[in-house]
């Protein structure tokens, strides 16, 4: 009979050992999760078309991210990003105040490295996704708009860099986004083959999970 309660006793001790671990797990991978809503701002423009120039447009979404161990941590993110170009003026065609806005829900997957506590420099790949398109100009005293995307890839795929820094759960991001793939199908609203090249600055709070 002592032998029986022993036994189950034993058998308590351990199944309560087994749960504390689990929880235990729990809690320090719950630390080691967190989301980022962020907001800010960017300097876009399209490669491959000589009189294109700086734009400025918005961005905002939020970023999850996993602290993998003390100097590594990976976030995946969904941002809404407006970027695009200005164009310069052609008098000899009666061309004024050019410009294209591309609207892209972007998708940055990053791997951090922190060089010291909370300076990360970052780098990954970046599916985004055409939401809209508006170009609008000026020709002979007219105003014009066009916001067809019949001419344009859905799909756009980039290289982000960037650097980082945490500070009471507030973090400063600078990234540069080297666009790989084409913006346009096939020159017909374009020039030339063009890509995306995006400068982002942006402000995020770090929530832990």
């Amino acid at each position: 009979m002592h032998v029986k309660l022993k036994k189950k006793n034993n058998m308590k001790k351990i199944l309560m050992m087994v749960v504390a671990a689990m929880m235990a797990t729990v809690t320090v991978n719950a630390q080691q999760m967190f989301l980022k809503p962020m907001v800010g701002g960017m300097l876009s423009t399209l490669t491959g078309q000589d009189d294109a120039k700086m734009k400025f447009g918005f961005v905002g979404g939020a970023e999850f991210g996993y602290q993998v161990a003390d100097p590594f941590a990976v976030t995946i993110g969904a941002l809404v990003s407006m970027q695009g170009a200005k164009m310069d003026d052609d008098k000899s065609i009666g061309l004024e105040d050019a410009s294209t806005t591309l609207t892209y829900l972007n998708v940055p997957i990053l791997a951090n490295y922190y060089i010291i506590p909370g300076l990360a420099v970052k780098a990954g790949i970046q599916p985004g996704f055409l939401l809209s398109h508006k170009s609008k100009y000026t020709i002979l005293g007219e105003k014009e708009e066009n916001t067809s995307t019949d001419e344009l890839k859905t799909f756009d795929l980039s290289i982000p860099l960037g650097l980082s820094y945490e500070f009471s759960d507030f973090v400063i991001d600078a990234r540069y986004n080297l666009g790989l793939t084409k913006v346009n199908k096939d020159n017909k609203l374009l020039d030339k083959d063009m890509k995306n090249s995006v400068i982002m600055l942006t402000l995020g709070y770090k929530i832990p999970l």
